[in-house]
């Protein structure tokens, strides 16, 4: 049994943890890095999953970017330790995380991944949407009202 509750400052160091565990070394390095680089996360998204013994056991957080002259989030990242892999705690993040964006009015999320995993989320790739290089465009994938919205993806308040 897991509880997803919002993450807070006090759970930063158990989550970067997490990160640097299921992901390899040198992700900070990914241009989607660059768009998080001085631009906090939206805390009221950002979600953590902690086990019985209250132990992290996987994490979902949210950045505000612009794409051309429109808001949107960026999400990600979404891990889920090795060890809980296969439980479908990254889908029950993925929800938590998407119904609170909704909720709070986000109109548009996008994020580079895996079109297999996150179509079922509602994410399809995005035609016209420029993530920095060396990204690749097939990745880029959204979900809510894109139309007519294209451009690069840059850093909140730039």
């Amino acid at each position: 049994m897991y509880r997803i509750i919002q993450e807070t400052s006090a759970d930063r160091d158990e989550v970067e943890a997490l990160y640097d565990t299921c992901f390899a070394p040198g992700r900070e390095a990914l241009s989607s890095y660059r768009l998080r680089d001085g631009v906090p996360p939206v805390r009221a998204l950002c979600r953590v999953a902690r086990d019985d013994l209250d132990i992290v056991a996987g994490a979902i957080r949210f950045w505000p970017v612009k794409v051309g002259r429109f808001e949107a989030l960026l999400l990600g990242p979404v891990a889920v330790h090795p060890t809980r892999q296969g439980e479908g705690l990254g889908a029950l993040l993925m929800q938590e995380g998407l119904g609170a964006a909704a909720t709070d009015g986000w109109r548009r999320i996008l994020l580079v991944g895996d079109a297999p995993y996150y179509n079922r989320f509602g994410f399809s790739k995005l035609e016209g949407v420029r993530m920095p290089p060396p990204t690749n465009p097939e990745r880029v994938l959204g979900r809510g009202d894109w139309d007519r919205i294209g451009g690069a993806v840059t850093r909140w308040g730039s």
